[in-house]
């Protein structure tokens, strides 16, 4: 089954899918995934944040927020050494792509040159890179693209419909103009969303339509279940069902089948099962190590002994470096050496 690629899905198509008998849209995303990806093989990731809270924006789910009482404290700008020793870390323990995320509501001009020096070494590493620093202007995503960056995560975080509830200090377009910036530049785009803020599954579904209907589908797309964390405006929110959490992912697949639907935030409070289901219904992509940014994640030996158990393995990612004469590096992690990449 080869699904069409489609930039014209409706809501209302979107929350017929969400509304499929359980065992129908698992069986309909399965055979989508099964067409277009291998179905045994995850891509792995790790996440590393590079300046950490002190964050401007009021996000309601967000412990780097300046305006939260988390514990989250502001620091600097991780030193390029120590960024490398991390990503290196993160490489020798199966990782393929290694992401920073840095707490700015925008990359401003003083702290360009800083990120394309890390971004540059960490791909001489021979990894995938990805960064999240909030909003970019063109100029700012064609350096980073010059430097090696081959991914750019900018979430849309919900429904257009819902984020005024959510964030008030950007808005909807905001994110929408720095996608463009992203895509313009010739960088791979890394867009999801947050499920669990209290939403309806309409918006679960406008979310989803959203990202499905940009002029590109994003080449990875993060799903984050939401992380409460005492202190944020979220805190006490009702718990998202499992099954609804799965769904998600499965209407996610089916909407966009070439993309990496990613399980993100919110890995930890998962048990085995669900992650299991999830991969069943088309998540092909997970952050490897104890933490996201500020929140736990399930730890290396937890991972490979879940693959193990499901006979998954790491995907293979086959890089072709330009800023090594062309030369292409291959990535292989099905065997991971032992080594603790959260050291």
């Amino acid at each position: 089954m080869t699904a069409t690629l489609r930039h014209d899905w409706t809501v209302e198509e979107t929350v017929a899918l969400f509304d499929l008998p359980f065992a129908d849209l698992l069986h309909r995303a399965h055979e989508v995934h099964r067409a277009h990806h291998d179905a045994n093989a995850v891509q792995v990731s790790t996440l590393l944040s590079i300046k950490t809270g002190g964050c401007p924006e009021d996000c309601a789910y967000c412990p780097q927020a300046a305006r939260y009482a988390t514990g989250v404290q502001a620091e600097k700008l991780m030193a390029l050494p120590a960024v490398v020793h991390k990503a290196r870390q993160a490489r020798e323990a199966g990782a393929t792509r290694f992401c920073m995320g840095a707490a700015w509501r925008s990359l401003k001009d003083r702290d360009v040159e800083k990120v394309a020096g890390i971004v540059g070494a960490v791909k001489a590493l021979g990894m995938e890179t990805c960064a999240t620093l909030g909003m970019l202007t063109g100029d700012q995503a064609r350096r980073l693209k010059a430097a090696g960056l081959d991914y750019y995560n900018h979430n849309l975080d919900t429904a257009p419909d819902f984020y005024g509830d959510i964030i008030s200090t950007r808005d909807y377009q905001d994110r929408l103009d720095t996608l463009g910036h992203v895509r313009d530049a010739g960088l791979k785009t890394c867009c999801g969303g947050i499920v669990g803020m209290g939403e309806s599954r309409t918006q679960r579904a406008g979310l989803l339509r959203t990202l499905a209907t940009l002029p590109e589908h994003p080449q990875s797309v993060p799903i984050n279940r939401l992380v409460q964390v005492e202190g944020t405006p979220l805190a006490g929110t009702a718990l998202l069902d499992p099954f609804e959490f799965v769904r998600t992912i499965a209407v996610a697949r089916i909407l966009m089948p070439l993309s990496m639907v990613r399980l993100s935030a919110g890995r930890a409070e998962m048990n085995d099962e669900l992650q299991a289901l999830c991969f069943f219904a088309g998540a092909n992509s997970i952050f490897y190590g104890e933490k996201l940014l500020t929140t736990g994640n399930p730890d290396v030996e937890a991972d490979r002994a879940l693959f193990a158990r499901l006979g998954i393995h790491p995907l293979e990612v086959v890089l072709t470096d330009d800023h090594h004469g062309g030369t292409t590096v291959h990535a292989d992690i099905v065997e991971p050496c032992d080594v603790d990449a959260a050291a």
